[in-house]
């Protein structure tokens, strides 16, 4: 009988601490991914903006690879993996598109502090 209870005890400590790693990873996994987002604006008030076909056609023969290419109300948002990917993206775009276009790097890290101010209301002072 007391074999019986050192093994369930064991084996319920196992699993909690099986359940409690695999929540640390996913949490660190989750904090890890960094998304990276071009933004294409036209300079001028009359300039149209490029079509997301030859911005596939442009990154895809260069080997780039990305999310998605989405229209917004002024701009061409391009969303990448990692912000690797977005500087090669822009340099290519920057050499292949006419000067017409401001091509810009959007702030992710913004929103990622929103969501942290909303953890907390103020600030922890050591000291």
């Amino acid at each position: 009988m007391g074999l019986k209870q050192v093994t369930l005890r064991r084996f319920t400590l196992s699993l909690g601490a099986l359940l409690l790693f695999c929540a640390m990873l996913w949490l660190w996994t989750t904090l890890q991914h960094r998304e990276s987002t071009l933004a294409i604006r036209p300079l001028n008030q009359g300039t149209s903006m490029p079509d997301g076909f030859s911005i596939w056609h442009h990154l895809d023969a260069n080997g780039i690879q990305f999310k998605s290419i989405t229209p917004q109300k002024d701009a061409l948002l391009i969303k990448f993996e990692s912000s690797a990917q977005s500087a090669a993206a822009k340099k290519v775009l920057d050499s292949t598109l006419p000067h017409d276009y401001i091509i810009a790097q959007q702030d992710e890290d913004r929103d990622a502090m929103t969501w942290l101010s909303l953890l907390r209301e103020s600030p922890h002072r050591f000291g």
